[in-house]
């Protein structure tokens, strides 16, 4: 048995954190984006935190994985403090599991909502 995850961050494809997926034997199923009630900031340009927010929100960039039950524990286990699995809206107003912040990991930190995504904003930095 297998469950959606959205990722926003570091854990897709081609990126530091992918392997994390890949040894939980999640597989790939789509790229996507949140419905445009979220905002993005940079966590020390170590990784994205994202929020839902009440108003402002934009649409970010993120990927669909297929993961089973059991990796899903190890796959948040090695994510940041402050980072969890919790409920993110899809830009087809259906609902998967995703990586989503807790609001103190955010404060002082850079928002590059602007960006979409991680990988436009670690793009711009190149």
């Amino acid at each position: 048995m297998s469950v959606l995850l959205a990722v926003n961050g570091t854990l897709m494809r081609g990126l530091e954190l992918c392997k994390n997926m890949e040894d939980a034997g999640a597989k790939f199923v789509k790229e996507g984006s949140t419905a445009p009630c979220y905002r993005l900031w940079s966590v020390n340009d170590n990784n994205p935190a994202m929020l839902k927010v009440k108003e402002g929100g934009i649409s970010v960039l993120l990927e669909v994985w297929s993961v089973p039950k059991a990796g899903l524990a190890d796959i948040l286990q090695k994510e940041p403090p402050g980072l969890s699995i919790g409920k993110v809206q899809l830009n087809d107003g259906s609902y998967v599991l995703g990586v989503i912040a807790e609001p103190w990991v955010v404060e002082g930190m850079k928002d590059i909502s602007q960006y979409r995504g991680w990988r436009n904003y670690i793009a711009s930095k190149a």
